[in-house]
């Protein structure tokens, strides 16, 4: 593929999923969410893991390093139960973490349900990489990443990652004009 495409890597941390007990719903919303609202083409790398720290960190490292994926999201492992690892995996192999994103999902959650506020979403950068984590459900997904997505373009811009435009009739992305 030409290297003017686009790499999202998209990853579902379950266990379940994982095994096979559950239909990985979370990570197909997602795919589903970024091609209704990029008109970029881009090729997605795609994983099913368990929440397992050490798996969650050495995927997200293989997304960002060797497959060069400008944007990672993962959906799952965001709450307070003792198997939920997915922001520990991401502050470990980030650079610098943005805690803007997290907060921001969890003021739109909270207009849906009083429990967001258990979320412990958070994004960081990894080299050219912005990594988001989302909730674990396809509803709270669209309502998480709806809110943060306006922002992601840009981000990815000033990171050095690939150039992504929106389809403005259902997702405008912000760019700051340029100053003259």
């Amino acid at each position: 593929m030409s290297e003017s495409i686009a790499k999202i890597g998209i990853i579902n941390i379950s266990d379940r999923a994982s095994q096979g007990i559950y239909e990985d719903l979370p990570g197909k919303a997602c795919l589903e969410l970024l091609k209704e609202w990029l008109t970029s083409p881009f090729e997605p790398k795609y994983a099913v893991i368990p929440d397992e720290q050490d798996q969650i960190e050495a995927k997200l490292i293989e997304f960002a390093d060797k497959e060069n994926c400008s944007l990672i999201v993962t959906t799952g492992g965001t709450g307070p139960a003792a198997r939920d690892v997915t922001p520990e995996a991401t502050e470990i192999v980030c650079e610098k973490m943005l805690p803007g994103f997290g907060e921001l999902m969890r003021a739109a959650s909270l207009k849906y349900v009083p429990t967001a506020i258990l979320s412990r979403q958070t994004a960081g950068t990894r080299g050219s990489s912005l990594i988001v984590n989302l909730p674990g459900k396809p509803k709270a997904i669209r309502e998480n990443l709806e809110a943060v997505f306006p922002a992601i373009p840009y981000c990815i811009d000033l990171i050095g990652g690939a150039y992504l435009e929106t389809n403005d009739d259902v997702m405008k992305a912000f760019r700051p004009s340029p100053s003259k």
